[in-house]
């Protein structure tokens, strides 16, 4: 299952029907899980772990070194990476800048063509990362997170779950959950609601996700008064409950922008 015209280090550590396609390189240091598939010209680079059914695609680069001007250069960086990803062609993951640290990526992501996902960033669960899409250091794409094609997320920035960032965005706040983002300045265009339907979200729930993030929008209230105000006003469930704990951890604030009509 390994090509001979691929180089493997033999300190690599490769599980059971492991494919390495021809010119694909693993350096040491690197643990691949089994049923993984390396196409060729992948590059999987020391201090990489690969769980089990991941599929890199050709000239992607797994481990890269951080481009940051605080990695201090031959210091050790980690990538860990779960289960039944796929890493599509030209992406470059890089490891994390802190030798205690690791950049992680979940399980069930699709992360497309030309993604730069930078140092220390974490990918929950069955995110969709559009092509060319860069998420920069230090990041978080939180479970069932979408980011269109060419979606910029700065440093820091937390991106909430369910949420759909629109193709071209930049985004320099943290993105709430159940929301969709789109234009420049990144502006609320309302609430995920086809997504969301898609895994039995009742019409209740969207109701009340929607009225709360009209009193975060509209309601003429700091965003902290509006905390206050969602469970005055709005009947709690699971989803209004991760809202207000996303907003109450949101350090640098959530975009506020709304959408102009």
């Amino acid at each position: 299952m390994i090509s001979p015209l691929a180089y493997v280090d033999p300190a690599a550590q490769l599980g059971q029907n492991v494919e390495v396609g021809p010119f694909a390189y693993i350096e040491a240091g690197v643990t691949i899980g089994d049923h993984c598939v390396i196409k060729p010209h992948a590059s999987i680079l020391k201090g990489t772990t690969l769980g089990h059914h991941n599929t890199v695609y050709s000239n992607a680069v797994v481990g890269a070194t951080p481009q940051d001007f605080h990695y201090v250069e031959g210091q050790p960086t980690r990538v860990v990476i779960g289960n039944h990803n796929h890493i599509r062609e030209n992406v470059v993951i890089a490891g994390s800048i802190y030798p205690d640290k690791a950049t992680t990526i979940g399980n069930e992501n699709f992360i497309m063509d030309r993604v730069h996902i930078c140092h220390d960033v974490h990918v929950h669960d069955k995110c969709v990362v559009g092509i060319g899409s860069c998420i920069a250091g230090e990041s978080e794409l939180h479970d069932y997170s979408i980011q269109s094609n060419g979606v910029v997320v700065q440093q820091h920035v937390r991106v909430g779950r369910f949420s759909l960032i629109q193709s071209g965005c930049r985004v320099q706040k943290d993105v709430p959950p159940y929301v969709i983002l789109g234009g420049n300045p990144a502006s609320y265009h309302g609430v995920n609601t086809v997504v969301l339907k898609h895994f039995n979200v009742s019409d209740r729930v969207l109701r009340h996700i929607a009225n709360t993030y009209r009193i975060i929008y509209t309601g003429n209230f700091s965003l902290e008064d509006a905390v206050i105000k969602i469970p005055e006003q709005i009947p709690m469930s699971d989803e209004i409950d991760k809202i207000l704990d996303f907003i109450k951890g949101a350090k640098n604030g959530i975009v506020r922008n709304l959408k102009e009509n």
